[in-house]
């Protein structure tokens, strides 16, 4: 603050002068230096005191004095016309009423003076910074950067970094509108577009590129960056434009992340359909303190709910969630318990006391490995409290009951795959039997989930490898933390009960890309740098995933991106029968299980 009215008192000082040089200087002019007429000079002088006070009051007002003028541009200048016009009107009206003759001509070059001084002090600041920005740090190596992108963001940020204090050379710009070719930005060409950027990159020697197109679409964003990462230098990001309102342009440029390479535009629900739906209602949440548990809490509690209840065995996760939810929703009802969804008579006590008229049900073992090792618990946890779930939410009356399941329930070859199918079959049973509505939500693999293969890849990078990688042509369906959890709420809005919802997740993605291009996000060389040894699939693992069955078929919905895959006809008796039978093998822990499971679910095929 201080630091600020020393600023402002400077510039009241500079304009007092530039007033006392503006107004002698036009009688210079007309009369010449050594022959002006004291007459006229005695009189500019008494007047200095109103001038000037005329002068700081109409800056004042124009608000030139709260002006950045390291960034002053053409809307600044245009100001400082105005302002001035407006001083030397004022100079004339005064001047007239107390009958101060002056002469005609003194007026047009006081004005004159005044526009020139008034504005070439304060661009001089502009250019007094850029002038340090070139030569400072001249014994420092700056790094050559590439800017892909020639849009108005681009343009931005080039300012800010040609002219900035920091230490890089913008070296050359590369855009796809051949229109643009060959032209300049603030001096910088623009030397091709992107089939340019790898000879570019050799030609300007490039250490760094950052894309600054803010409003790519996601394929367009991928494309691009797997083009600069065929450069092997660091390669940043400028994301969109909305999120850099509050700073400068060039704080808010990132490293590219993983959720760059997805390739595909983000399934987005529209929330005021949300809030709608969960307004005012109790909602039950269970392993709500895992990845995509704990990212249904945040968007359930920010649209309002009558009471959110959080469900985990895994205490620490739901205490660090109930820390951040009670930090931004202060005023929420928000209820954490501690519990297993194995334990009926705890189930029960909680539905009884709160009787909720939503469920989420994302609490389940996931890993295909270790339950390949431990498939009694696979099925104790899965399909266990699957079950004690759907029997309470029919008995307690829920509204609507949605099941979180997997791409590997389709013709499953582990246990964690089939056990989640029949998690489905237990849901889809139940919709037939109950008034609520059962609905399972079917999707890929969730980009940086606990315990999922990025954050992984990630720590073998910065162990300096290697990468260990079941299979080459291994691949998986990807998508990110708030696309999951905007399939699983758009679900609960549009059951009718008994459907699989399905994500068009596009393209699979081919793991081995995926771990070369994390090598060279991180700036390394794939093969060199970090390693990638192929370790040969695990037990109960895929090379392939499928989405949905042939025989369930698929039905379009209001959201292009999202399907709806049809009840298949289950025998309900036969199948809770054989399903109970499941479940009292798995609490003895038969040595047979597999076995059993594979009767239950006939579209599992073992390894």
């Amino acid at each position: 603050m201080r630091s600020k009215v020393i600023r402002i008192i400077i510039l009241m000082i500079v304009d007092a002068a530039i007033v006392a040089f503006s107004s002698i200087m036009p009688l210079a002019l007309r009369f010449g230096i050594f022959s002006m007429d004291l007459l006229y000079v005695d009189m500019a002088v008494k007047c200095l005191p109103v001038d000037i006070a005329i002068t700081i009051i109409v800056l004042l007002v124009f608000k030139l004095y709260n002006r950045v003028w390291s960034y002053a541009g053409i809307d600044e200048m245009i100001s400082i016309f105005k302002a001035s016009l407006v001083i030397e009107a004022l100079y004339v009206v005064y001047k007239l009423l107390l009958s101060i003759a002056m002469p005609r001509s003194f007026y047009v070059f006081n004005w004159v003076f005044l526009f020139m001084l008034l504005g070439g002090a304060r661009v001089s600041i502009r250019v007094l910074r850029q002038l340090r920005a070139k030569y400072s740090n001249t014994g420092e190596q700056k790094k050559n950067v590439m800017i892909v992108g020639a849009g108005a963001a681009a343009s931005m940020l080039i300012k800010e970094l040609k002219f900035g204090p920091g230490i890089c050379n913008i070296s050359c710009i590369i855009d796809d509108n051949p229109a643009k070719k060959n032209k300049y930005i603030h001096g910088i060409p623009i030397v091709g577009n992107r089939t340019d950027i790898l000879n570019s990159a050799r030609q300007y020697k490039i250490d760094e590129i950052i894309i600054a197109i803010p409003s790519a679409s996601p394929t367009t964003m991928r494309d691009i960056i797997s083009i600069c990462q065929e450069a092997d230098v660091k390669v940043k990001r400028l994301p969109a434009i909305a999120t850099s309102l509050t700073t400068s342009l060039s704080q808010t440029v990132r490293d590219v992340n993983y959720e760059d390479l997805l390739g595909r535009d983000a399934v987005v629900i529209k929330n005021q359909y949300l809030e709608d739906f969960v307004e005012g209602k109790t909602i039950l949440v269970t392993g709500g303190g895992g990845t995509i548990g704990s990212e249904l809490c945040r968007q359930i509690v920010a649209n309002n709910p009558g009471r959110l209840i959080i469900l985990d065995i895994y205490e620490n996760g739901a205490y660090e969630l109930q820390m951040e939810l009670n930090r931004y929703y202060p005023e929420a009802d928000i209820k954490v318990l501690i519990g297993s969804v194995r334990d009926y008579d705890r189930l029960e006590s909680i539905f009884k006391e709160y009787s909720p008229d939503i469920v989420y049900h994302a609490a389940a073992h996931k890993h295909v490995p270790l339950m390949e090792y431990s498939p009694n618990e696979a099925v104790k946890n899965n399909c266990g409290g699957t079950l004690n779930l759907s029997k309470l939410a029919d008995k307690y009356k829920v509204k609507r009951f949605v099941l979180i399941s997997t791409d590997k329930a389709v013709r499953p070859t582990n246990v964690m795959g089939a056990t989640k199918r029949i998690c489905e079959m237990i849901v889809q049973t139940y919709n037939k039997m109950s008034n609520t509505e059962f609905v399972a939500v079917r999707f890929g693999n969730v980009l940086g989930s606990n315990g999922s293969v990025i954050p992984l890849f990630l720590k073998q990078i910065e162990a300096g490898g290697p990468i260990t990688l079941t299979h080459r042509e291994i691949t998986r369906f990807f998508m990110t933390v708030s696309e999951a959890v905007s399939l699983v709420l758009q679900a609960g809005l549009m059951a009718k009960g008994g459907e699989i919802f399905v994500l068009d997740m596009g393209q699979p993605v081919k793991i081995y890309d995926l771990a070369v291009n994390l090598i060279k996000m991180k700036g390394y060389v794939p093969e060199k740098d970090i390693k990638i040894e192929i370790v040969g699939l695990r037990p109960g693992e895929k090379l392939y995933e499928e989405l949905l069955m042939a025989e369930e078929g698929l039905e379009s919905t209001a959201n292009e991106l999202i399907f709806i895959g049809q009840p298949i006809n289950i025998n309900g008796e036969k199948f809770l029968n054989s399903l109970n039978k499941l479940i009292e093998a798995a609490v003895d822990n038969s040595n047979e299980i597999k076995t059993t499971v594979a009767k239950v679910c006939d579209t599992y095929q073992p390894q």
